[in-house]
């Protein structure tokens, strides 16, 4: 890009401010209309609840506030890039994405979209695009290099099926054409892609695995969404539950940035809450299976008793393993019981923990909602941990950017 044209860029930042979510809505209006098969490729949930054009508008943003050292955004792209690998996402997707940006920022902005803004937009859309998939490129790379790894879709069968509480069922994933399946780093997810009727859509959604890593199968730990109407992410998740030992789903090679190093001899500090147990137990059950033996603490919070998932398995852990302390918190009690000594009535307070979670060289990991991780991530700070040593998955799109 030239000076000039990275000025042009810098000076549509306050217009991006103000009307980058309606650029960003017009943009995938304007996309699907086009190229509707690109729904199946795409979270429609996402698009119904406004994360997914909120997450692109605040990346446009970003992208146009560091025009003049982009590099700075790599931590951010290579999330992205890892989640779009998970999907399939092939070079010439970009092209498509590029023709309908364009296009929407001269319909969108109008006369103040003069072309020489417009030329300057495509050289670093597509400076962006490059970027982006070389680093895809890599990981497409990587899944094909391990023993048992491949790219895009590969069938597998559910030949188990358990409730691991009121609202959250395990799935248990074997490779349908029974050949090996591909490592992965604790914390990871795969991609799941089911048919949902109601949208005539093919529809991908990521979960965290949530077992440490065997040679036979995958497991997926999934919480059923209610409130259809006012959550249409929750299909899928319907759509899951109701399916039976036997069936038959499409799965992408684990990814994610977020995970353990297996190596790894520091002390974890795992902080979930609800679903967001799930890569924490992966966590668990390979530090377990690795007997390394490494200090962790588990702080999980949850709405009560009937919705904590692996809660038997978890003590088990707890009982049989010196180097672990768990915490729990229930904001309500179902039965009118004593509390045992390590669970608190309320929301997660890391302060009744602080004794036990400052532990030199720990490292820190949040999962779970947007609130969650945000009140979580200042209470690390607010116990001057520092933030290099904080990690978060946000389930769905990026629209968190705490370090």
């Amino acid at each position: 890009m030239t000076a000039t044209q990275k000025e042009l860029i810098a000076a549509t930042v306050p217009i991006l401010r103000e009307s980058g979510e309606v650029l960003t809505n017009y943009f995938y209006e304007r996309m699907f209309r086009h190229h509707p098969k690109l729904k199946n490729m795409f979270n429609m949930g996402n698009q119904a609840n406004g994360k997914q054009k909120s997450a692109l508008a605040n990346a446009v943003l970003a992208y146009a506030e560091n025009i003049e050292n982009p590099s700075v955004l790599i931590g951010v792209l290579k999330g992205i890039g890892s989640k779009h690998v998970s999907l399939n996402i092939q070079p010439e997707h970009y092209k498509i994405v590029g023709n309908h940006l364009i296009a929407s920022i001269k319909e969108v902005i109008g006369e103040p979209a003069t072309d020489e803004i417009l030329e300057a937009w495509t050289v670093a859309y597509y400076q962006l695009a490059d970027i982006m998939i070389n680093l895809e490129k890599e990981r497409y790379a990587e899944n094909l290099s391990k023993n048992g790894g491949w790219n895009g879709w590969r069938e597998f069968i559910i030949k188990k099926i358990e409730q691991e509480s009121s609202e959250i069922k395990s799935f248990y994933l074997y490779p349908k054409d029974g050949k090996e399946i591909a490592d992965f780093h604790p914390g990871q997810f795969i991609s799941v892609q089911v048919f949902i009727k109601e949208l005539n859509l093919l529809q991908p959604r990521q979960y965290s695995l949530s077992s440490s890593y065997n040679r036979e199968y995958y497991r997926i730990s999934v919480k059923k969404e209610t409130g259809m109407n006012s959550n249409p992410s929750g299909r899928v998740s319907n759509a899951l539950h109701s399916k039976s030992e036997g069936d038959i789903i499409s799965i992408s090679a684990p990814a994610g940035l977020f995970h353990l190093e297996k190596d790894s001899k520091d002390p974890l500090v795992l902080i979930s809450g609800g679903v967001g147990l799930t890569p924490m137990l992966s966590m668990l059950e390979t530090n377990i299976n690795s007997l390394q033996n490494k200090k962790t603490v588990w702080i999980h919070g949850c709405r009560n008793e009937t919705v904590h998932a692996f809660k038997k398995q978890i003590e088990h852990f707890n009982q049989n393993s010196e180097w672990l302390e768990t915490y729990t918190f229930y904001e309500t009690i179902e039965n009118d019981t004593d509390l045992p000594s390590n669970t608190s009535l309320g929301r997660v307070d890391l302060e009744k923990c602080r004794n036990s979670i400052k532990l030199s060289g720990a490292r820190f990991f949040i999962c779970g909602p947007e609130i969650f991780i945000r009140t979580q991530y200042q209470s690390l700070l607010n116990l001057n941990i520092s933030e290099e040593n904080i990690f978060y998955e946000e389930f769905g799109p990026q629209l968190i950017n705490l370090n």
